[in-house]
């Protein structure tokens, strides 16, 4: 069997309908803040883009602010302002906020004040959902937008995070979006592009892909096929609970993206899981890509109150080209290698 991609939460397969945008976007030669005809046409594209990103989450046009990803849009939406976050929050929020919301076992975040917090969407390593607040200050929409029906006019939020990237789009593309009349301070400072919310040139090509993406992603959603990925997420839970050993389904209990599993094998450290299973042909991750490679916990976990397991832990996300032998095939591998090692350390 050809290799087994199973962490689209990190990133998902670039579309083709993406790959098009780009490819013809690459053609359009001027700067979209020059006056003359070539400029015209580069402006005109970018606000088509503009357009389609808008109606694809559920706002106008004048509420998108195009950046170089998701990280640059936290750091715009949250800097200065003293938010209160919880532990689960990514690592692009948490930088922002004092991480104090109380997080129950579930995963799910409780918030007393939200015009003076930030609380995502859905998380990206347990896939547990949260019930936004009516005036949420801040929400990190990313892993939400495109799996499960989300849109920012009636989410409550102030502003919300994107990234192109998690929908099918190319990476170093993303978006802030906001409530009309909120103001943000630029982190970056230089010309007048985004109404003087974001300087420097416009990623033209980058911003193409992320349309194309956003767009395809809501008509895929609209044809149901993220109920046949939660169908599969159950069926490869079920496949890794029933395994020779004990585990912990995190968030089980509580409301999750249709795609996302992350399981626990106690004393079994997640970084070795996801080597044994690329060699044998499997990506996973052992939670946020953004946090890989670096010797810690995962905070989401820690937060949870799963601290003593929370090395130990991998997710497998799935997606609209995931394939039921896939999982299967998966599954075998997992818990082949989970047997053998509960034998050495019999």
């Amino acid at each position: 069997m050809r290799r087994v991609y199973l962490d689209w939460n990190a990133t998902a397969p670039l579309r083709p309908e993406a790959r098009e945008a780009m490819a013809g976007a690459m053609d359009v030669a001027g700067n979209p803040s020059s006056v003359h005809a070539e400029g015209r046409a580069a402006k005109a594209l970018l606000e088509r883009c503009r357009a389609e990103v808008a109606e694809a989450a559920g706002a106008g046009a004048a509420d998108v602010v195009f950046t170089s990803g998701a990280t640059e849009a936290a750091a715009l939406a949250c800097a200065g302002r003293g938010l209160m976050g919880a532990g689960v929050e990514h690592d692009c929020v948490a930088a922002w906020t004092d991480g104090k919301l109380p997080v129950d076992p579930d995963g799910r975040v409780a918030v007393a004040d939200p015009a003076g917090s930030a609380l995502q969407a859905a998380n990206s390593e347990t896939g547990v959902r949260q019930d936004l607040p009516k005036g949420i200050a801040v929400t990190d929409a990313v892993q939400a937008f495109g799996k499960v029906p989300w849109g920012f006019d009636w989410s409550g939020a102030g502003m919300a995070l994107l990234s192109a990237h998690k929908v099918g789009g190319p990476k170093g593309a993303g978006a802030l979006v906001l409530r009309r009349g909120l103001g943000v301070t630029p982190a970056m400072r230089g010309g007048g592009q985004e109404e003087s919310r974001r300087a420097g040139t416009e990623n033209l090509i980058g911003i193409a892909g992320f349309a194309a993406a956003a767009r395809a992603s809501q008509e895929e959603l609209a044809r149901g096929a993220w109920e046949r990925v939660t169908e599969l997420r159950n069926v490869l839970e079920l496949l890794l609970e029933d395994g020779p050993g004990p585990t912990i389904s995190v968030g089980k209990g509580a409301a999750r993206l249709p795609n996302t599993l992350c399981m626990i094998a106690p004393g079994w450290r997640g970084e070795t899981q996801v080597m044994a299973m690329d060699l044998a042909g499997f990506a996973i991750s052992a939670g946020s890509a953004c946090s890989s490679g670096k010797v810690r916990e995962s905070r989401v976990l820690t937060a949870m109150g799963l601290g003593e397991h929370a090395a130990c832990a991998i997710r497998a996300s799935l997606g609209p080209a995931t394939t039921e032998r896939e999982i299967r095939a998966f599954a075998d591998a997992w818990r082949g290698a989970y047997a053998k090692r509960l034998k050495r350390a019999a």
